[in-house]
């Protein structure tokens, strides 16, 4: 029979360390899939009856031991379950890939370690990068998924044109990160808690004039993110922390 644990991030072996957690998309079949099932006994070297941890992505965690130690099929039986709610708030963040991969690659990681439920990739008229590697970054959004040890698994979605992603968006709060002389407004100053945000950054090149123009007349305010000036990657980072730091007050 399968009970809730009310802490599921505080689950420990038999030794008292913490358990490994892996990613399972569908626990009924009962084993990891090949790269998590090499990844649990040939690196981590564990075996029958270790205790690991699964979490689907849907909000759902498995306390689970090992029952055949098999690389490439590693069996499993569920002890317990949980399930983890979603936040009062989300945030969407649109934003054009820097020219380097690596940064943006760097970006991903980070804003899902901090706390993110969707990552759009934008294609702006000054866009340098007209292409993504959806399947890198969806392996980069699953590992720091379960490094944070977190229930949920973040969307991203491929490249799309800047004015086709702004029509008819269903976010509460829209907002363009752009600074000039008539933009003082700080995004957490803007910003209201527990909503669903979605926030534009623009490519190394900026977003040019037509577009935020119609960047407003879709109904996204324009915010400053400080100060400086800020790398794409760092603007994005930015915006993402901003809006956490605002809903943990």
């Amino acid at each position: 029979m399968l009970i809730s644990s009310p802490d599921w991030r505080r689950s420990t072996n038999s030794n008292s360390a913490p358990l490994h957690t892996f990613y399972q998309s569908d626990v009924s079949s009962g084993y990891l899939l090949a790269e998590e099932s090499k990844h649990a006994v040939k690196v981590l070297r564990l075996g029958f009856r270790d205790e690991i941890e699964l979490v689907d992505g849907k909000g759902n965690l498995y306390h689970t031991r090992i029952t055949s130690p098999d690389p490439h099929k590693c069996e499993f039986e569920i002890l317990t379950s949980t399930f983890i709610p979603k936040r009062n708030f989300s945030i969407h963040l649109a934003i054009a890939p820097t020219k380097n991969a690596d940064r943006i690659e760097w970006m991903v990681e980070k804003s899902v370690e901090i706390g993110i439920e969707k990552i759009s990739f934008l294609l702006c008229k000054t866009s340098e990068r007209k292409s993504i590697n959806m399947e890198r970054l969806e392996k980069i959004v699953v590992s720091a998924m379960k490094q944070s040890q977190q229930a949920w698994l973040p969307e991203i979605i491929q490249m799309i044109s800047l004015q086709k992603f702004m029509e008819k968006r269903p976010e509460t709060q829209k907002f363009i990160a752009h600074v000039d002389d008539k933009n003082p407004n700080l995004l957490q100053h803007l910003a209201s808690p527990r909503s669903e945000y979605v926030v534009l950054i623009g490519p190394e090149g900026d977003f040019t004039e037509e577009e935020l123009v119609a960047a407003s007349a879709a109904g996204f305010k324009k915010v400053s993110l400080g100060p400086n000036r800020l790398r794409t990657e760092t603007a994005g980072l930015t915006a993402v922390m901003a809006l956490n730091l605002l809903n943990q007050a």
